[in-house]
């Protein structure tokens, strides 16, 4: 039944072609290589999630390009899909994670008066949602690949979808309201006079700690808009099935897919977050000290003990 699900989707239009997948290898790889250092270099084990989703990403290119080449592989077909399906939901828990220590590393009465949850609870609840979602739709995308059982299989993926896109949606608004709830009740947090501009502090080699929290909560504000477009292309996708329009033109899912996660992704590239969060402050916070570290002081005491 597999072969005859392929030889209907591949008789339909949907023939890879190879020349994008290239192009895809090569942006993810050269993004994936540039964190994998930071990683080495600044440490902070909590963006191995985001340098391994970028792997696996990559890796679903070069996959793309095998099953072009051994277009009725049931088998390659299934592997491929679950990467490139999967993958996105590392790029989704890194952003899940980095909101509850951006908002420590200002200190806990600001996390506690400006999140709307407990910043103790934002990591586990929605990396449980990204746990969940993500085996609903390796369960759906597994079922779709069998012919008899594609409309079951893509039935379910979709609701993973779906719930996957109501939960970063609830996160994203999260994190905006954080943003306006700072702003408004500490007024001295959301200036940072002595903060860093973007240009003078952004490169893909840089090390150096950024005072300056607002730029990485802007660059989160934007990678959550290229996850959402990609959250609703592959919803619609789904909706049309796998031989629909959406599904049959790969041209839709390198552009409203794969580039809004490569360039939502890529910024951390030029802006590793462990440049902003401070782990002595984001620790002592976090056990609910009275002590804060001020932004301004956790700069230059990073840089003086680097020097």
């Amino acid at each position: 039944m597999g072969d005859v699900f392929l030889f209907l989707l591949f008789s339909a239009g949907f023939i890879f072609k190879v020349w994008p997948a290239v192009i895809g290898i090569v942006l993810y790889g050269i993004s994936g290589g540039i964190h994998w250092i930071h990683l080495y270099r600044v440490g902070q084990r909590y963006m191995l999630v985001l340098t391994i989703g970028m792997a696996c990403m990559t890796l679903g290119m070069i996959l793309r390009i095998a099953v072009a080449h051994s277009p009725f592989s049931l088998g390659l077909y299934i592997i491929m899909d679950m990467f490139v399906l999967l993958s996105p939901c590392a790029f989704l828990a890194t952003n899940y994670m980095l909101l509850s220590r951006l908002a420590n590393s200002l200190g806990r009465d600001i996390a506690d008066d400006c999140l709307l949850i407990s910043s103790r609870r934002i990591t586990k609840i929605f990396v449980w949602s990204d746990v969940i979602t993500f085996w609903i739709q390796a369960a759906g995308g597994g079922l779709s690949a069998e012919a008899s059982l594609s409309k079951v299989g893509t039935d379910i993926a979709m609701a993973g979808l779906i719930l996957q896109l109501i939960s970063y949606s609830l996160f994203t608004l999260l994190l905006v309201m954080f943003g306006f709830k700072v702003r408004s009740k500490y007024p001295q947090a959301w200036q940072v006079r002595d903060g860093e501009k973007l240009f003078a502090v952004a490169g893909p080699f840089r090390i150096s700690p950024i005072t300056n929290w607002k730029i990485l909560y802007f660059t989160m504000c934007v990678t959550c808009v290229g996850i959402l477009v990609r959250s609703i292309f592959r919803i619609a996708e789904f909706a049309g099935g796998y031989f629909g329009f959406l599904a049959v033109h790969e041209g839709f899912f390198f552009c409203l897919d794969a580039l809004p996660l490569w360039l939502a992704m890529s910024l951390y590239c030029f802006l590793w977050p462990s440049r902003f969060i401070n782990k002595q402050a984001v620790d002592i916070s976090a056990r609910g000290s009275p002590v804060d570290i001020p932004l301004s002081e956790k700069g230059k005491s990073e840089t003086s003990s680097s020097t």
